[in-house]
């Protein structure tokens, strides 16, 4: 095994560096390069031998073993060119020339030597080359007719030998003959075993890469039917392999990305670039689990690189693959979503912001200038001469702005508060319709100012309800005073309170101006208010009925806003009678979840530990 292994670091010395690095490369160099060098040296050994036995040469046989040196050379060009084509021609030609001489002087096309003109193209057969088979072909056929001829025509010399001496010598040049070629069989066998395993390992290499990469990879034609796709889809679209062959991962495709995805493979095949898509595929529910609701489908998104597959033979355009990786990208895609919605979020803030700057201007400093000028004149009374109605006049109209200052503030601070989760609110029992009549007592003045009807249509048998009544207060107050501020002189406010299944519905109508389709769809924004901030004509922050709704969330209820324009709104919030989960407010923060005392003495425990 060390004699073996010393002959191969031998033979490795001798390859040119381009076959070292290949295998297959590797193989035939040696196979090419060991025979001859084998050869030779067996016939350089023979000499002295022929020497000994025949004594002093003659100049044919000087010149048949000085013909045994070509091989060498062949060897050489071979370790320095790394030329294994060209080597194999001149191996032919050398090799065919040594034949055609023996035989020329051994009989011509009769000789023994001419047999092995049938071994030429079997030893170009190793050079793996078809030109280099085809010219060994052509150059033996040449030397077997150029031997016929000349032996035709008696222009060779006639072989002095023996007819017992023919029969051995045409006997040990099919021996011989058949034995080289057995040689050059076997050779042929060890190249074609090592070019299989070769092929084998590659094959495994890429099955390997094939079978646990989370990409997939897959071989289209340019019409969009699949060829070829890696088991890798099973995992990312819960399907085998095999079902998505053809047409079947097309029809996976969503429809609105069909186009797109046909639109890059077919420019892939035909312009040689590489194209990039994202769509949308339909992905199956793992098996053993329920697939969601009846009848939803599960889209994944799946962006796919193509690029045109190299043929190994020239192809019409129609012919034309492409070879393209797939790969999921849907947490990519939510995030991206998401990052839209946040954009999105921080731009309405951002113009909420801007709203709320443009009406706190009018909203605080309307009722400030007053507060100051008013206070001012009382100060200088002695100098404007006030009397004591006037003195009485002005410090009420003070006291209004303050009061509607302090609104304002504290409608800015509750809204902060219902927007970082602090806000809380105390359920106790009340009478639903006490609190109904106050409220709507305390904005009757208002409204008959304002030359607005205010009815108020609440039953009597109302039950007792468990909730904030400082909440459900600002609940109703806020509502009813934008339906008297909206609504014009002539006009009506109708303020119901019925029961429904458990749940208390409150029902605010006007008869105003109404609200247009796209304002109905921001109503409970904080800050917003219904048409163009600088030309509206009533006063406010446009906090009240995001207060409303934050409120209304936090007992578990709902709110919703009907409305047409010139002919009124209608605003319906549903409270329950008792206690429940509050559902978060998609226009504010999330809300500190609370414990809701149930009773009026546990409410009251509660006020005393904070």
């Amino acid at each position: 095994m060390s004699v073996l292994s010393t002959i191969r670091d031998c033979l490795d010395a001798l390859l040119h560096p381009s076959a070292r690095y290949d295998v297959l490369a590797r193989a035939r160099h040696r196979a090419f390069i060991a025979p001859r060098l084998l050869g030779s040296l067996t016939a350089f050994a023979a000499f002295p031998v022929y020497l000994a036995m025949h004594g002093a040469p003659t100049a044919f046989a000087v010149a048949a073993f000085a013909w045994l040196i070509v091989p060498i050379l062949l060897s050489w060009f071979l370790s320095r060119t790394g030329r294994y084509e060209g080597a194999c021609l001149l191996s032919s030609l050398a090799f065919a020339g040594l034949i055609m001489t023996l035989a020329s002087v051994t009989g011509g096309i009769g000789s023994f030597a001419a047999i092995w003109l049938v071994v030429v193209p079997m030893e170009a057969a190793n050079s793996a080359s078809r030109r280099v088979v085809a010219f060994a072909c052509a150059l033996a056929l040449v030397c077997v007719a150029l031997l016929i001829v000349l032996s035709h025509f008696q222009v060779l010399p006639e072989a002095d030998v023996g007819a017992d001496l023919r029969a051995v010598l045409t006997a040990f040049a099919v021996a011989s003959a058949t034995l080289y070629a057995a040689g050059l069989a076997f050779g042929a066998e060890l190249l074609a075993r090592t070019s299989a395993s070769l092929l084998y390992t590659e094959e495994e290499r890429y099955r390997l890469l094939a079978h646990n990469m989370s990409d997939v990879i897959s071989r289209h034609h340019r019409n969009g039917a699949v060829r070829f796709i890696s088991p890798a889809a099973e995992m990312l679209l819960g399907t085998p392999a095999s079902g998505l062959i053809g047409y079947g991962l097309f029809d996976r495709v969503h429809v609105a990305d069909r186009p797109a995805y046909l639109t890059a493979l077919s420019e892939a095949a035909r312009g040689g670039v590489a194209q990039s898509v994202e769509f949308r595929l339909r992905r199956d529910a793992p098996r053993g689990r329920e697939g969601g609701q009846a009848g939803q489908v599960n889209f994944i998104w799946v962006e796919m690189r193509c690029r045109p597959l190299e043929q190994v033979t020239t192809s019409k355009p129609s012919e034309s693959e492409v070879v393209a990786v797939m790969r999921d990208v849907t947490d990519r895609k939510n995030q991206e979503h998401a990052l839209d919605l946040a954009r999105t979020a921080a731009e309405r803030a951002d113009a909420s912001k801007t709203r709320f700057l443009a009406t706190m201007s009018h909203e605080l400093r309307t009722p400030l200038n007053a507060i100051i000028g008013f206070s001012e004149m009382i100060m200088q009374e002695d100098t404007l001469m006030l009397d004591a109605a006037r003195r009485r006049e002005y410090a009420q109209l003070i006291n209004d702005s303050g009061q509607h200052l302090l609104s304002v503030v504290n409608g800015i601070l509750d809204m902060s508060k219902m927007e970082s989760g602090n806000f809380e609110i105390m359920p106790e029992p009340f009478s639903p319709r006490a609190a109904l009549t106050n409220c709507c007592s305390l904005l009757a003045l208002k409204a008959r100012e304002s030359g607005i009807d205010l009815v108020t249509r609440a039953a009597d048998d109302l039950p007792v309800m468990i909730g904030d009544p400082r909440a459900f207060k600002q609940i109703v107050l806020n509502l009813v005073s934008n339906a008297v501020k909206f609504t014009e002189r002539g006009g009506t406010v109708t303020v119901s309170a019925s029961i429904d299944g458990g749940r208390l519905v409150v029902r605010v109508a006007d008869t105003g101006v109404g609200i247009t389709a796209d304002d109905l769809k921001r109503i409970g924004d904080p800050f917003f208010q219904a048409g163009t901030t600088y030309q509206r004509r009533h006063e406010g922050t446009g906090l009240g009925l995001s207060i409303v709704k934050t409120l209304v969330a936090l007992h578990g209820g709902e709110m919703t806003v009907q409305s047409k324009i010139d002919e009124g709104t209608t605003v319906t919030v549903t409270l329950p009678l008792t206690p429940q989960a509050a559902q978060p407010n998609s226009n504010v923060a999330t809300l500190a979840p609370m414990v809701r005392p149930a009773t009026a003495e546990q409410a009251l425990q509660v006020k005393k530990s904070a």
